[in-house]
């Protein structure tokens, strides 16, 4: 598993200290890739429609007119046999 150094305010490592100390979590690092894991699941649908809409961007403008960009939808997903 890989290692990472990450600094907190005296606030925030006080609040890491305090939640593990309640017995919510083994230690502090157990308690942060929990918040990592809720943050994932949380984001990750925004993540990957963020990255798919700058692709688009950085493609360019497409050669091809909206008739043909429809019946290309189309095509797709009757071979996908969904309506």
């Amino acid at each position: 598993m890989p290692r990472k150094t990450i600094t907190f305010a005296e606030k925030q490592d006080q609040w890491l200290k305090f939640v593990v100390e309640q017995g919510h979590y083994k230690d502090e690092s157990d308690y942060v890739r929990d918040l990592v894991r809720k943050d994932q699941a949380r984001n990750a649908e925004f993540y990957t429609l963020y990255s798919a809409i700058e692709a688009g961007y950085k493609s360019g403008i497409s050669e091809r007119n909206l008739d043909d960009i429809w019946s290309q939808a189309e095509k797709e997903i009757d071979e996908l046999g969904t309506v």
